[in-house]
């Protein structure tokens, strides 16, 4: 018969077991955000896709509830309506929004660089505007005349010489690649977006079962809640978002026609569009409407500042509580943060998901806590 083990080894062995676990999850814990981190753009990349099948499942579930067609033809009527908005847009609408783009970037400049001489009068550093420095002339520091000098790379007769030519045209040649890998990359992640949002909408419960095969068993009853109630969430967010992206849109461009303002259909689009970004959409768009109003006068600068607090009102103490709050409810205060920290981190990516995400990470807290609860409520009884 063994004597039994001394229990100064087995809590020696015990602590020894529990340092090196807790040493491996720290070590994936921070190769997950090394990750993360540099792949952050890949990763959001699917998420937007993600979102996009989200939200064409919930329209096509819509659907449902007046036509009881299979999910495939249902999913078929929506898309090609989609396609059917977007195109008639494009092409009735074309030309005018190609206009008033022209126009309202033109007005917005110009606006720019008439606060940028105001402050300049004013005493102001206004070193951050200046985004046409490179084409404008500086004056002389003694405020002499400026004579316009031959520039030491050219010809007698005033013609470039050659290296002038390789060194223009070698920049004219860089400027086209950026502009040409531009152009590719984000017709490229538009198109990801929209195989990924068609993929996940016509086939969702096999990446529903595919996911929950991922976790282990013993928790797979748990994931499956979990998943099921994100799923829920995001639907009911992303119709709710819609609907108010829509109405903002229509009000703004009607107020805007109404006094007067040009750019009323693109600034319309432009506000629409950026409501999907709470708090920080609205911000951003305010400013372009207001900056595009000057240029017809101050009684439409006003006015369009007017319309701008209508509409956020609209949004924010109608739109939202009726339409959202059974949807999603979290502190604006709370929202706000993490948009500021996830753009900081992140860019662009973080700033436009951070609420899809924390819509994400709400109910995965609401769960564990109304489990817990549950839990010690049992355990008490």
């Amino acid at each position: 018969m063994t004597a039994p083990a001394d229990p100064r080894l087995q809590a020696r062995s015990d602590l020894a077991w529990a340092i090196a676990v807790g040493g491996i999850g720290v070590i994936l814990f921070m190769a997950l955000l090394a990750f993360s981190w540099y792949y952050a753009a890949a990763i959001f990349l699917l998420f937007s896709g993600m979102l996009l099948g989200v939200a064409l499942n919930a329209m096509t579930s819509l659907l449902g509830r007046v036509l009881p067609w299979p999910h495939p033809a249902r999913l078929a009527i929506v898309c090609v309506a989609l396609a059917a908005v977007l195109v008639g847009i494009v092409f009735l609408g074309g030309t005018t929004i190609a206009d008033q783009a022209k126009v309202l970037s033109d007005t917005i400049k110009s606006q720019l660089g008439n606060i940028k001489g105001f402050l300049d009068r004013n005493g102001i550093d206004t070193s951050f505007f200046d985004f046409n420095a490179a084409s404008t002339a500086t004056a002389p520091p003694d405020g002499g005349s400026t004579t316009p000098t031959q520039p030491s790379h050219s010809l007698p007769g005033g013609l470039p010489s050659p290296s002038a030519l390789a060194s223009s045209g070698g920049a004219i040649v860089s400027q086209t690649f950026k502009l040409l890998l531009g152009t590719v990359s984000a017709v490229g992640n538009f198109f990801i977006v929209l195989f990924l949002g068609l993929a996940f909408a016509a086939q969702p419960a096999v990446y529903r079962s595919g996911l929950l095969f991922l976790a282990p068993a013993k928790y797979r009853d748990q994931a499956t809640v979990i998943v099921d109630r994100i799923s829920y969430t995001l639907e009911r967010w992303l119709i709710a978002q819609i609907t108010t992206m829509f109405a903002v849109f229509a009000v703004t461009w009607i107020g805007l026609a109404i006094i007067g303002v040009q750019s009323s259909f693109i600034l319309g689009i432009q506000a629409g569009l950026l409501a999907f970004i709470p708090t920080v959409g609205a911000i951003i768009a305010g400013v372009i409407v207001v900056l595009a109003s000057l240029a017809s006068g101050w009684v439409a600068a006003v006015s369009a500042f007017v319309l701008f607090l209508g509409v956020h009102a609209m949004e924010s103490y109608v739109l939202t509580p009726l339409i959202q709050r059974q949807a999603l409810d979290i502190p604006p205060a709370t929202l706000f943060a993490v948009q500021i920290l996830l753009g900081i981190v992140f860019g662009v990516w973080g700033l436009t998901l951070a609420l899809p995400l924390m819509a994400i990470a709400k109910v995965m807290i609401d769960y564990f806590k109304s489990d817990r609860s549950t839990e010690d409520a049992a355990a008490a009884i």
